[in-house]
């Protein structure tokens, strides 16, 4: 399973007025029209992510580049972003303490 999927099963799925779109899949080799749209929804680089209104207009956008992008409610935009922010929090050191040799005298 991928990672946006895995992150897709963490969240309800619920209607919202906007949507966040990311673009997993590159450019390069699509047609002349997907690039277009990619353009128009303004979406340059890979694993970028933009935040659209949910109109029928932008649905229709998203239907031919399907293949090439993401489609997230805020919801699961919000918690995979909280995952990511959890997974690079600061973390306590490691602290290991080794018991004294048995035959050493410090002494």
């Amino acid at each position: 399973m991928s990672a946006f999927k895995a992150f897709k099963a963490c969240a309800p799925i619920a209607w919202t007025p906007n949507i966040y779109i990311t673009l997993v899949r590159g450019m390069p080799g699509t047609r002349r029209l997907h690039r277009r749209t990619l353009e128009a929804l303004r979406l340059r680089k890979c694993n970028r992510t933009v935040m659209r209104w949910n109109t029928p207009t932008v649905r229709g956008m998203l239907q031919q580049v399907k293949r090439l992008v993401v489609i997230e409610t805020e919801e699961m935009y919000n918690a995979r972003k909280q995952k990511v922010e959890n997974h690079r929090a600061p973390r306590p050191p490691l602290v290991v303490t080794h018991p004294p040799a048995p035959g050493s005298d410090s002494s």
